[in-house]
């Protein structure tokens, strides 16, 4: 691994939280459950299969269009289970929180929790608090566990995309990363970006009935944005894929607002969105169910898997060229997360 130090790379999703998990810690901690790379665990016990998952969010600012640091622990860790096929159940929630945190913010945090686990249908079971003196901390930071039940019969993975399968999405993109940023930096646009952050277990539950066996591949692009996903994807599955530019969903806000930054929309985090790689015969009802879920009007197909013998991501572009797109190298948007 490049350094002798972490760097705030190591954390965006990307080539070096990739060389960071794999250098330190499945060199270390290497079993057959880690070796899968995937955002949860699947564990068989006598009479069910569990996905487990963890995570922590450390999000600045705490409070963004759209949302918070409560509902996104919670969105985000069903989220995870969710793309393993899994019906989430149950989490935990760790909270660390510095000396001088406002009570209200503490309340109003902890209400979006409630709030966004109710309306998920899971129970938050078990819970941690510390506090660390002042400035040995930044408010407030969250760590969530989870786990949920995998249905008979479901085997999705980033290790099953085929050649001949079409890349959905369920919407546009970008929209997590830009809204927290924008309010970061207190860039005033003509048109406020919201954050997508949304719980996906019914949706993706849609998608499974509809699709079937033939529902090869969940993935929530989060950090890292669609491309570092797909990357992700093609290289455990050792295929090629190729997506379209003018099929790529944007938001007008969205795309002006990288623009003005500097951005990809490709690269940025999402919170509410999925790639769902599926047999092309299956791909129409797995459209139909996502557009008939509130989370899925804009779901549309993106690209296509090839057979290759270099794993990897295409983009077609407008102008009729071919662009390479790499996992995400370096710190894009630190914290939105």
């Amino acid at each position: 691994m490049r350094g002798d130090r972490v760097q705030l790379d190591h954390g965006s999703g990307g080539e070096a939280s990739q060389e960071l998990v794999c250098d330190i810690f499945l060199r270390r901690l290497r079993n057959d459950y880690l070796e899968k790379m995937d955002d949860s665990a699947l564990v068989d016990l006598p009479g069910c299969r569990l996905a487990m998952t963890t995570d922590s969010y450390v999000v600045d600012p705490i409070f963004f269009p759209g949302g918070d640091i409560g509902a996104l622990a919670v969105h985000g860790t069903i989220n995870d289970l969710s793309m393993q096929g899994a019906r989430p159940m149950f989490l935990t929630l760790g909270l660390i929180l510095e000396e001088g945190f406002a009570l209200e913010d503490l309340k109003r945090v902890i209400d979006s929790v409630a709030t966004a686990s109710k309306e998920a249908d899971v129970k938050i079971v078990a819970g941690d608090t510390k506090v660390v003196p002042r400035g040995h901390a930044d408010r407030i930071f969250i760590n969530t566990a989870g786990i949920g039940i995998v249905p008979p019969g479901v085997r999705v993975g980033a290790d099953n995309a085929q050649p001949g399968d079409v890349v959905i999405i369920n919407g546009t993109i970008g929209d997590h990363g830009l809204a927290v940023m924008t309010r970061r930096e207190g860039l005033a646009l003509e048109a406020e970006i919201h954050s997508d952050s949304a719980p996906l277990n019914a949706l993706t539950e849609a998608a499974l009935q509809a699709g079937g066996p033939g529902l090869h591949v969940l993935r929530d692009p989060t950090r890292g944005g669609v491309a570092t996903a797909l990357n992700e994807i093609a290289r455990l599955s050792g295929v090629r894929i190729e997506l379209a530019e003018k099929d790529l969903p944007v938001a007008p806000a969205v795309e002006s607002a990288c623009e003005l930054l500097g951005l990809d929309p490709l690269y940025v985090a999402n919170e509410g969105k999925c790639l769902l790689i599926a047999h092309p015969a299956g791909a129409p009802a797995v459209l139909e169910a996502l557009r008939g879920h509130p989370l899925g009007h804009g779901a549309r197909i993106i690209g296509k898997v090839r057979a290759a013998r270099r794993p990897g991501v295409l983009l077609k572009t407008r102008v009729g060229g071919t662009r390479i797109l790499s996992m995400l190298t370096g710190e894009q948007l630190p914290r939105i997360c």
